[in-house]
């Protein structure tokens, strides 16, 4: 990994010339995959990014941190769960997705993969009203 943050892939040498990928792109790619998985609400994401999808955009690195260290690559994902399902099924599941889809697109492998459970999202109000009402 040189200075600048940019991941160099060493896959063969063709003589052709290097392959950088930014973090970034990893971002997005952590963020469909994890997107893809049944049983996610939404991504977390930040201030910046609400005001990109007002405006028609659409940010799919949202609610993902891509750390590069010595170690490798580190993703963190933050996201919504659906009400009803299984939390470590899920999780174990956007784990699976976001390293398959690393390996197929860029080759490169990631070192970690840590999901954070932020919020879970109910199907209603009336769903939610009930569950404090035990609480």
């Amino acid at each position: 990994m040189s200075e600048n943050n940019i991941l160099q892939m060493n896959q063969g040498n063709s003589g052709l010339g290097k392959v950088e990928i930014a973090p970034e792109v990893i971002e997005v790619i952590a963020g469909i995959a994890s997107s893809e998985v049944e049983g996610v609400a939404q991504m977390r994401g930040n201030f910046a990014s609400g005001v990109v999808e007002r405006l028609g955009k659409k940010n799919h690195g949202k609610g993902v941190k891509v750390e590069l260290t010595e170690e490798g690559i580190k993703v963190d994902v933050y996201c919504v769960l659906k009400f009803g399902i299984s939390i470590p099924t899920v999780a174990q599941k956007i784990q699976d997705n976001i390293r398959q889809a690393l390996l197929n697109m860029t080759a490169l492998e990631a070192e970690e993969v840590n999901i954070h459970v932020v919020g879970i999202q109910f199907e209603n109000a009336k769903q939610e009203a009930e569950i404090e009402e035990e609480i």
